[in-house]
């Protein structure tokens, strides 16, 4: 008798790592407070409203604790290099946090401020602590990377997941490069203009401009969208025979992984041109075209390679 298909999602094999669970909790609350901040508060930074950044940092530092400490739990054999790293993490973005909500209670920005000797060493450390939770999220990925998590799909998902996750947060490293013309602003979000640029509903991403914030978090969200997917992939097998095959739920997530990884270079390349997300060229239209073809291609080969497989394989 064949063992059920949930058997393919992934099990914990130790605790959540509760530093980031506290830090999570932390970020929660601090959205909270950033949203009050924004409806009591009239003091507009960088052309934004004064708690803007701090809540979106906050909302993204939940999102980005919660799964990382879930997949860390998966793991088959819990490793205290890994539980160190992660720790390592929630210090440098309590480090980040806290220089962020510090400065706009000063009324000032806090990314690319080198105007006083104390805003540009605050800039520095922030410089730093991004490093380091770079460096620490690459190792956390290279510790998960080397254990199979649940079935190939599940596997493969998260695999692709942090690796893209990587990249999201190493593209960040753009905006610092980024000429401004405004004397003490080391960088900008926005490519082609200082930041504070009319800009999108509650993202705030530019609507005039190229604007670099769009694939940093369109890259650091594939933690959590890749391994989702294919959680969900398992969930709906008993309802849709097809997805039953572990090779086509393999061929659905590569697929998936393949056209958002072209969306994150799509998206950078955009903004590097100079190109708002929400105006884009002829250029820019065709190649998201054939990302979209190439993704329904992927689909259906996927589907296809379990036509005529009469045997139903549930790994």
């Amino acid at each position: 008798m064949s063992a059920p298909i949930t058997e393919s999602l992934p099990r914990r094999h130790a605790p959540l790592h509760r530093p980031l669970l506290y830090f999570a909790a932390v970020n929660v609350v601090l959205a909270v407070v950033t949203v009050v901040g924004m409806l009591v508060d009239d003091r507009v930074i960088a052309g934004s409203t004064a708690w803007f950044k701090p809540s979106k940092f906050a909302l993204s530092f939940v999102l980005y604790s919660v799964a990382l400490a879930w997949l860390i739990s998966l793991r088959p054999k819990p490793s205290r290099f890994l539980w160190w790293m992660a720790t390592v993490i929630v210090i440098a973005g309590t480090i980040e946090q806290v220089i962020i909500v510090g400065q706009v209670v000063r009324g000032t920005r806090s990314h690319f401020n080198t105007t006083t000797v104390f805003d540009t060493v605050l800039w520095v450390t922030m410089a730093v602590t991004i490093v380091v939770l770079f460096l620490a999220t690459m190792a956390v990925a290279v510790g998960l990377w080397r254990a199979r998590i649940g079935d190939a799909a599940v596997t493969w998902s998260i695999r692709l997941g942090l690796a893209i996750t990587l990249v999201g947060l190493a593209l960040g490293q753009l905006m610092p490069m980024q000429e401004t013309g405004v004397e003490g602003i080391a960088g900008a979000h926005t490519v082609g203009a200082p930041d504070g640029t009319p800009g999108m509903p509650i993202t705030g991403w530019s609507t005039t401009n190229g604007d670099l914030r769009i694939p940093h978090f369109v890259g650091m969200h594939a933690l959590q969208i890749l391994p989702l997917l294919a959680a969900g992939l398992v969930v709906l097998a008993p309802r849709i025979p097809l997805l039953r095959h572990a090779r086509v739920r393999l061929g659905l997530i590569l697929t998936a992984s393949g056209g958002y990884a072209a969306v994150l270079a799509l998206v950078t390349w955009q903004a590097l041109r100079g190109q708002p997300l929400v105006h884009p060229d002829r250029t820019t239209l065709v190649v998201a075209a054939v990302i979209a073809v190439g993704v329904v291609v992927g689909v259906l080969v996927s589907f296809a390679s379990a036509i005529g497989n009469r045997k139903v394989v549930t790994a």
